[in-house]
This record gives structure tokens, sequence and C-alpha cells, in this order.
């Protein structure tokens, strides 16, 4: 019996899934929090350490686009309602650059309209939150939404090794 069966009929992982769960490791992945104020920032950073990932923030979006311009977060946990340049903003404006359109965007506002998550869906968004925020929901999405992040990462760089010439 190889290992493949062997972990499949003893409950555990198949030899694909240790795979993939050996290199889902987050600790190398990087979430972006963007909201003006400073206790929502921390809480929400605070929710999302559980994770294991690095975790950088950003008073608005501006500040956020500067971030993103150093270092490019594998997600990005977005307020709507900002000064200088609210998050539907910046939403769209990520989503329309082809160097920033892939990473996953999770909205939180206080907003609960159905038009404004219309607006959200509309400017881009992968999900939406609304305040106050329940930490399991939170995490639960953001880990989803790292795990397809990762994996399209994974499937891209498989593609460029596979066709040199197309990258």
């Amino acid at each position: 019996m190889n290992d493949e069966q062997q972990g499949t009929r003893d409950g555990g992982a198949t030899g694909a899934e240790a795979l993939v769960d050996r290199e889902m490791d987050l600790g190398s992945a990087l979430i972006l929090v963007v909201d003006d104020h400073e206790q929502n920032r921390e809480l929400l950073q605070a929710y999302l350490e559980d994770i294991g990932c690095r975790i950088g923030t950003a008073g608005d979006g501006l500040e956020a686009v500067a971030f993103i311009e150093r270092d490019e977060p594998d997600l990005i946990v977005l307020d709507v309602m900002m000064p200088r340049m609210s998050g539907f903003q910046l939403c769209s404006k990520l989503k329309k650059n082809p160097a920033t359109r892939d990473i996953p965007i999770v909205m939180v506002t206080a907003l609960s309209d159905v038009s404004d998550v219309e607006r959200a869906v509309e400017s881009g968004a992968d999900d939406f939150l609304t305040k106050p925020v329940h930490k399991i929901e939170l995490v639960t999405r953001v880990k989803s939404l790292m795990r397809y992040r990762l994996l399209k990462k994974q499937y891209d760089e498989a593609m460029r090794r596979l066709n040199p010439q197309d990258g």
C-alpha cells in the first residue's frame, strides 16, 4: 500500500492533501488592514493574529496605495468609509490594475444597505462584512480567501515554469 492509500485508510491526509497543507503555511503571507480608526485597525489585527500571517496596517486609501507599492499583500481587509480615498475607490483602483487585481479584498463597513453591498461587489470586492465584525466570521473568510490566493500563486508559478516563453 502506498502512502497516499495509507493516509486515506487511516483517515489522515492523502499525499496530495498533505502537500497542499504543507504549502499553505500562512506564516509568510501578508494581510493589509486598512481603516481610518486606530481602534478598528487594532481590533481587526488582533482577530487576524490567530491566522499566523504577517499583518500590515494603513490609515486610509492613500497610505494603503503606498504600502502596496512597497510590499504587495496577499489579502486586504478594507474599511469602506475613509477620508482622502474611500474603500470603494481603493478597491476599484486595485482591481483595474493587472499587477494588483488578484489580491483578494474583504470590505468591512457599518453600512448595511443592499446598495452598499452591490457597490462593494461592483468595485471588485471579493467579500463583504458588516460591523461589528465577528472574529470567527472574519477569520474563516480570510483563511478561505488566503488559501485561494496562495493556490493561485502556485498555479501561476507552475504555468510560468511550464511555458517560460509566456512569462
